[in-house]
């Protein structure tokens, strides 16, 4: 039976479960499910029994199911869709069988921690024709895609380089410290400078020039590199860097130059606050600041409508393939010493920025939500 045909014609919903309820499930992604208007939570999925009663008691979901009965409640009949929120390494693990079980699956960011993971996870969406959205926020955010409509419109001129600087320091105790360069701030907070990157110029990456991981024994992080700052080649010529860090006081920010003029933001990635463009354009300066938008109900509102509406998502398996080729390439980069070609598809589906709004103007005005760091469970 279709979701269409199963929840009417009217009113329908895209029933939700929620798979690892860690702060970024907890205190962004479900609180903005009611703001939707086309999606509910119907069933939990943790490793945390406590957290499972918690929670199914705040929200009235009924339905609670351990990892180790991921299985069982695909066969429930009482979700269509799965926002997974794990650790990036685990991915796979609830995407694939879910995905081959004909249930739609958004997953955070990166899509996994390699691109043969990832890739087991694309087939599987084409074995089971089910949706699958890699869940870059910043796609629905009012700042982010007025700058990638400036940048079209060519009001920066020829792009010429790109430079962002995301940190924030890690509790030592945080599970990200103990499970290697997979949990650190490459595939941690990487994908968010080299989506940004790959949307402002719309190319790929064609080399990492440079790449080098630091550590800092005052971060208390041990055998893990804190640090890690990467340089890379983008068709023409074109440079972008990025450094994302563990260690450092918490910074937020980008800028990219052209001919004409540059953009910076700053905040650029956060969520529950505004993002600010601070811009230099013909020479003349200006600032704005966006209003705080629920970028969470946004994507969700979006990735519910493409199944209700049997469209393809836009920030698909091939976005999240694209951002684990750039990460591979800093890793090989990291160890070698040396430049390392991005091995990447070029990519003909971009953001469409107004069928992006179009999400977010659908959403009910978000409720404040705590902007600091989020963690997964």
């Amino acid at each position: 039976m279709s979701i269409a045909s199963a929840l009417g014609l009217g009113g329908r919903k895209v029933r939700y479960a929620i798979v690892g309820l860690g702060d970024i499930a907890q205190e962004a992604l479900m609180p903005g499910v009611k703001h939707t208007g086309n999606s509910e939570i119907t069933a939990l999925v943790s490793g945390d029994p406590v957290k499972l009663t918690k929670l199914g008691k705040k929200y009235g979901v009924k339905h609670l199911f351990g990892y180790e009965s991921f299985a069982a409640l695909l066969k429930t009949g009482e979700i269509d869709a799965v926002y997974l929120a794990t650790p990036n390494w685990r991915h796979a693990e609830f995407a694939v069988p879910a995905l081959e079980a004909g249930i739609h699956v958004l997953c955070e960011k990166p899509l996994e921690v390699s691109s043969e993971q990832a890739q087991r996870i694309a087939d599987a969406a084409k074995r089971g024709k089910a949706k699958l959205m890699t869940a870059y926020r910043l796609h629905f955010e009012p700042a982010t895609l007025d700058a990638i409509r400036r940048i079209r419109a060519g009001e920066l001129g020829e792009l010429i380089a790109f430079t962002s600087l995301f940190s924030q320091p890690l509790d030592p105790a945080n599970h990200r410290a103990h499970h290697g360069i997979e949990a650190g701030p490459l595939f941690d907070m990487g994908p968010y400078p080299i989506n940004a990157i790959r949307y402002l110029f719309g190319a790929e990456p064609v080399e990492v020039v440079s790449a080098v991981g630091a550590r800092h024994a005052a971060a208390g992080l041990g055998d893990l590199d804190d640090t890690i700052a990467a340089t890379l080649r983008m068709p023409g010529g074109k440079l972008a860097q990025f450094t994302v860090s563990y260690a450092a006081d918490a910074v937020d920010s980008l800028i990219v130059v052209g001919t004409k003029g540059s953009i910076e933001m700053n905040p650029a990635y956060g969520f529950g606050q505004g993002l600010e463009q601070f811009r230099s354009l013909g020479g003349k300066d200006s600032h704005e600041t966006f209003a705080a938008t629920d970028q969470f109900g946004g994507e969700l509102r979006y990735f519910s409508d493409c199944i209700l509406e049997d469209r393809d998502p836009e920030p698909d398996a091939e976005e999240g393939l694209a951002d684990l080729a750039v990460i591979e390439a800093v890793v090989a980069a990291m160890r070698s010493g040396k430049a390392e070609p991005v091995k990447v598809k070029q990519r003909t589906r971009r953001i469409d920025p107004e069928t992006q709004l179009q999400s977010l103007r659908a959403v009910s005005a978000p409720e404040p939500v705590n902007a600091s760091s989020p963690t997964r469970d």
